[in-house]
């Protein structure tokens, strides 16, 4: 080391202590027709964001109708029986307010933004919104192709073609987590303006609705506001409350599937199983677990793989946390000459954290998130959209003011209980989207599973003449012919 590298480190900053912080206390009250509202007052922030949510989402769809509750959120705006879509923005701006509709796999929600004095007609526009939609059948129409050519386009991007196989490989045929949200391509070509309406019907419950509005609410009575807006809504006759959702595995033994794209000078991987849902007990030490295994710049699979290896700009892992177990994956995009022993480095990380961590690993990873906690909550829209997930998740209310304390308290041992519990290498998919003919004999060497192979089309050729390949790992052979063609619909990011 050089004497200019020994000051350089000397004088490197170290982390502080975290400062105090308590996530703002909020009310919470009911309308008679059983509907929630949730206000969190947030003085000297006068813009303030308000959120309507709706119990269900994606998850909930009808199988032959995936997508359907995607596209009614985003048909939503599009026009109502007193604005038409253009008619609805220049409202909005009018008011200075921004309002935004979306649905995701367990909730629907209308938000608006909006300086505070104007907070009771942009409630207004909440409530035409969602009481009073048209959804126009062009406009319908234009958002449905827009998705079939958002599919098209997908096939072609690696990254979203391996999150597409990643589900399919992870979850059985009767889990809506096996699709995007958003839907494939055979089931939103079935959609119209009528499985909207349907759509909504289906979350149409004011006792399954909760209004949360946060800012500089001085002077203002948001239940008032509240009742006078919502307080006559009653339930759609097809009504229906959120229901189980299958989260089965497709295969409980470990497996490797190979999605071939010629001349592909990088490998996607993917390596993971169903994971767990957001409300398991072990909800904080899984935090920390998954912050060292792949969620932190330091963590061990972006240290072995980025900074020992070079082999990638960057690798993770993590857990989406749903009503229902969510995946867990590992992730990394490497050059096509790295992709076995990437993997393997993949696989060793994966088992090694169920031996493990270390004391230095876990005060990392605490003071990590216990710091960034509060910058997270800096924008009335941010501690809405958190407290929204308290409600959609069924979570207790004091949930976020202990999340320091409880992240705080992870023990070495709360962590290796949960990585033994909720990390499982030995059932996990592993998915490859490459070229398949520079890393397939090394792959066949690695002994990691039985290995399919399926060769998307290229164009211009023949997709029925593209036969899979299979091989037993161990390497007997075990060839089968019954995948090829062109690949299936990709997911989007929300897969």
């Amino acid at each position: 080391m050089t004497d200019l590298e020994a000051v350089v480190v000397a004088e490197r900053p170290s982390p502080g202590e975290p400062r105090p912080y308590a996530f703002p206390p909020f009310t919470r009250t009911r309308l008679e027709n059983g509907m929630n509202v949730l206000v969190v007052d947030l003085p000297g922030r006068p813009l303030v964001s308000a959120a309507l949510v709706l119990a269900g989402g994606s998850a909930d769809d009808p199988d032959e109708l995936a997508g359907a509750t995607v596209l009614m959120a985003r048909a939503l705006t599009e026009g109502t029986e007193h604005y038409d879509a253009i008619e609805l923005v220049e409202a909005g701006e009018r008011l200075g307010a921004s309002l935004h509709a979306e649905a995701g796999w367990d909730a629907v929600s209308v938000s608006v933004d909006v300086p505070a004095e104007r907070l009771g007609p942009a409630l207004d526009l909440v409530e035409e919104v969602l009481a009073r939609p048209t959804f126009p059948a062009g406009e319908v129409e234009r958002l449905r192709e827009e998705r079939l050519n958002d599919l098209l386009q997908a096939r072609a991007d690696p990254r979203r073609r391996a999150e597409e196989a990643f589900v399919g490989a992870i979850y059985g045929p009767a889990s809506p987590y096996r699709r995007s949200s958003s839907g494939v391509e055979e089931t939103v070509a079935r959609l119209d303006d009528a499985t909207c309406r349907a759509a909504l019907a289906r979350r149409f419950d004011p006792a399954g609705m909760t209004l949360i509005v946060g800012g500089d609410l001085a002077g203002l009575d948001v239940a008032a506001m509240a009742a006078e807006r919502f307080g006559s809504w009653r339930a759609s006759a097809d009504a229906s409350a959120p229901g189980g959702v299958d989260d089965r595995p497709a295969a409980t033994n470990r497996r490797v599937l190979v999605v071939h794209r010629p001349g592909a000078v990088q490998t996607e991987i993917r390596v993971g199983h169903p994971g767990a849902p957001r409300r398991i007990p072990d909800f904080h030490a899984t935090s920390v677990m998954s912050a060292i295994l792949g969620g932190l710049f330091n963590s061990r699979l972006n240290r072995k793989l980025r900074e020992e290896k070079g082999y990638t700009y960057g690798a993770s892992a993590g857990f989406d946390l749903r009503r229902a177990a969510g995946p867990f994956a590992a992730r990394a995009a490497v050059n096509t000459e790295v992709t076995v022993p990437a993997l393997l480095d993949i696989m060793a990380q994966l088992e090694g954290i169920r031996n493990g961590v270390s004391a230095e690993e876990l005060g990392d990873a605490r003071d990590y998130l216990v710091g960034v906690f509060p910058l997270r909550f800096e924008t009335p829209a941010a501690v809405v959209g958190a407290l929204a997930g308290l409600v959609i998740q069924g979570l207790p209310d004091d949930e976020l003011t202990r999340y320091r304390p409880a992240i705080d308290a992870v023990t070495i041992d709360a962590v290796a209980a949960a990585a033994r519990a909720r990390v499982r290498p030995d059932e996990a998919a592993i998915v490859l989207v490459g070229d398949a003919d520079a890393f397939l004999p090394a792959l066949e060497v690695a002994s990691l599973g039985l290995i399919v192979v399926e060769r998307d089309a290229l164009p211009g050729g023949d997709a029925g003449a593209r036969a899979a390949d299979a091989a037993d790992a161990s390497g007997a052979a075990d060839t089968t012919l019954d995948v090829a063609g062109t690949a299936p619909d990709a997911t989007d990011g929300d897969a």
